[in-house]
């Protein structure tokens, strides 16, 4: 049986695969990336968990697919920075392929899910559209005909980095009402002091407070959604992350909010990603079977 391996490094955690050509994971698993003990001891964690799939995979596998956060070079296969990992221009595809011997792919985790979506889950057949995970931040992975678009310098798809409300909240990276500051669900939940899932529960039984603190995480994504499909004209946006679990309770406002926004045009459909948390692991194995054809 041909089979790769596929992982998908977090800030704090990975999760890993061997994968058949179809996408079906034979097996899986999660560490934690050891980023307590800095960039070279996530590094480290990263090929040994690449070189412990390997050898737990029935056949000896014939690629690596890796997804990674931060900016990253795909081309070069270079982690270019990461400010959760703290590393800086790390050879990822250069030191995993001598780790493990294997051809190796390495791109932009959310990027990958996005892949992942175009090739196994709910964005096949559509072409161009806007994958956007929420969770404990806001991202976005622009997909034009099927493929994930890297931008010149690979930061495209900072969806969570519009600034839609100036001079408002202080983002982590510096600016002031973006996105990420009011509708990741750490934001929500730093915001009205409980995690999110208790927000919108509370909201939708009339809690005025966890109300305003929902409808403005709402409101925000609503205008950046608007921005990025003005710019864009995606078919679909695809939501994905922790904050899509919520379903139709997400979906729903947003929707109408966009339909209130869009005065001349119909906005694109939105639905909720199909593959969950092993979007990118999934892209990073339709990657490492690329590598090879």
């Amino acid at each position: 049986m041909d089979l790769v391996v596929a992982l998908d490094v977090g800030g704090t955690s990975m999760k890993g695969a061997v994968a058949g050509r179809d996408g079906t994971l034979l097996l899986t698993e999660r560490r934690p990336t050891g980023r307590e003990r800095g960039p070279e001891a996530v590094i480290a964690e990263i090929l040994g968990f690449a070189a412990h799939l390997a050898d737990r995979a029935a056949t000896p596998p014939l690629a690596l697919g890796l997804a990674v956060p931060g900016i990253v070079d795909d081309a070069n296969g270079t982690a270019v920075y990461s400010a959760n990992i703290g590393w800086r221009d790390v050879p990822m595809r250069a030191l995993a392929a001598e780790r493990l011997g294997l051809p190796v792919a390495v791109a932009h985790d959310v990027r990958t899910g996005g892949l992942g979506e175009a090739v196994l889950g709910a964005g096949r057949g559509a072409g161009d559209f806007l994958f956007v995970p929420i969770g404990t931040g806001v991202c976005g992975a622009v997909v034009i005909g099927g493929e994930p678009y890297p931008g010149v310098t690979g930061s495209s798809g900072e969806l969570g980095h519009l600034v839609v409300r100036p001079g408002g909240e202080l983002c982590g990276c510096g600016q002031r009402g973006c996105v990420e500051a009011y509708a990741s669900g750490s934001a929500i939940a730093r915001r009205a002091g409980m995690p999110a899932e208790k927000v919108i529960a509370r909201a939708e039984a009339g809690d005025a407070a966890a109300a305003a603190v929902w409808e403005e995480a709402l409101d925000t994504l609503a205008d950046a959604l608007t921005i990025s499909t003005m710019l864009l004209d995606p078919r679909l946006i695809l939501l994905g992350g922790g904050l899509a679990e919520a379903g139709a309770r997400l979906t729903g406002p947003l929707v109408e909010r966009l339909e209130k926004r869009f005065t001349f045009r119909s906005p694109p459909r939105v639905a909720t990603a199909a593959l969950g948390d092993r979007a990118a692991m999934l892209g990073a194995a339709v990657l490492a079977w690329r590598m090879i054809g």
